[in-house]
């Protein structure tokens, strides 16, 4: 059974587990004290998913200046259920969330190479790419989605 829940404090160590596992192929060492301090002191919505009662995957979003733009960020899925669908399970999940905010036009996020073609999937555009932008080997991918068009008159 697989279940998406809002993060609590005792899930910190499981989320570094995740963040952990995903290093250095999907995040560089030098990440995860900022992913700890998120963890310890973002008033941010931030998600879980648990399947059969084993924390799997996680993420959050941030809204930014005047709450017209969101934010993805730190998702991330177990090395060992990539590929099960969980990680479009908690993007699909975040989307949803933004989506309910009326003044959201677009969300933006960051990933690398290895993650932008997931999120082009979902609409994602590419911005810019800056290449080793996260850490050695590990270029980071600037993305935008647009939820609704701008009104032209």
């Amino acid at each position: 059974m697989q279940t998406v829940r809002p993060y609590q404090a005792g899930d910190r160590d499981a989320c570094l587990a995740l963040f952990d596992g995903n290093t250095p192929r999907f995040f560089d060492p030098s990440e995860r004290a900022d992913f700890a301090a998120w963890l310890d002191t973002s008033p941010h919505p931030y998600l879980v998913i648990l399947r059969d009662g084993r924390l799997v995957a996680c993420g959050g979003h941030a809204l930014d200046g005047d709450g017209t733009v969101a934010a993805l960020c730190w998702g991330m899925v177990a090395q060992d259920v990539h590929g099960q669908g969980l990680g479009r399970a908690l993007t699909q999940a975040r989307l949803d969330a933004i989506r309910a905010l009326p003044q959201v036009v677009s969300v933006r996020m960051t990933t690398s190479q290895h993650t932008q073609g997931f999120y082009a999937a979902f609409g994602f555009e590419t911005v810019k790419v800056t290449p080793d932008g996260f850490g050695p080997g590990i270029d980071q991918w600037d993305m935008l989605l647009t939820l609704f068009a701008k009104d032209a008159s």
